[in-house]
């Protein structure tokens, strides 16, 4: 088993608490667009940075495709294995972390998949692991994003973090307790996703505790090319 450098923090919250049990609408809507019409969905082969439990594994498993995850809790490794187990579907799961070298070759996948994972690194951490994906995405294949906006609650509280619009032991909305968070603004958005030549960007948001939470997340699809 992989040695993990990532934050303890959530071999913690993997252990204490439920989490998401299913995939958000945009990781559902980015696969759909790109890969939905495949002929044989066998054939794509879909890595998942950060995948904790599972609930995206999970989601692309259903759907046919060839699916790896990797994650730096042994925890949350373990959840997402018994349910696949418990509905008799297979993926490849390693423990790991993702801001080092993947233990998978250069391109290996048609697309890798973070859906709010990076944003729990450094910036030089997301850069890596930014540079690792880009290494195990095939000619054209895409990797689709998911981070926090600077207007997400809780920007601005706990104590800065190594880099702009980073903070640690947020103390308000729903990354408090999270560990080391970096939002990002549009600015820093496009500096971590300039290698690659296209790069299509939207918006997703949405409110919790009767509007006074603002959740907001970058949505991105890039596209290598070689």
């Amino acid at each position: 088993m992989a040695t993990a450098t990532w934050d303890p923090v959530w071999e913690t919250i993997f252990a204490s608490r439920p989490w998401g049990r299913y995939p958000p609408e945009s990781i559902v809507r980015e696969i759909s667009r790109a890969f939905a019409s495949a002929e044989r969905r066998q054939d794509v082969k879909i890595l998942e940075l950060g995948c904790g439990p599972g609930a995206n594994v999970w989601f692309l498993a259903r759907e046919g495709y060839d699916a790896s995850g990797i994650d730096g809790s042994p925890t949350a490794i373990n959840i997402a294995r018994a349910r696949l187990a418990a509905e008799q579907l297979s993926a490849e799961l390693i423990v790991g972390d993702f801001t080092r070298a993947l233990p998978w070759p250069a391109e290996s996948f048609d697309a890798v998949v973070d859906c709010a994972a990076l944003y729990s690194n450094p910036l030089a951490g997301i850069r890596a692991a930014i540079t690792e994906a880009q290494r195990v995405l095939k000619p054209g294949g895409r990797f689709i994003s998911l981070s926090f906006t600077d207007r997400t609650t809780g920007y601005g509280s706990g104590t800065p973090g190594d880099d702009a619009d980073a903070f640690r032991n947020v103390s308000q909305g729903p990354l408090s307790g999270t560990g080391y968070v970096q939002f990002f603004s549009r600015s820093t958005l496009n500096s971590v996703f300039a290698s690659f030549p296209t790069v299509r960007v939207e918006r997703s948001s949405y409110t919790m505790e009767d509007e006074r939470q603002l959740i907001e997340l970058w949505v991105v699809n890039a596209s290598v090319t070689r």
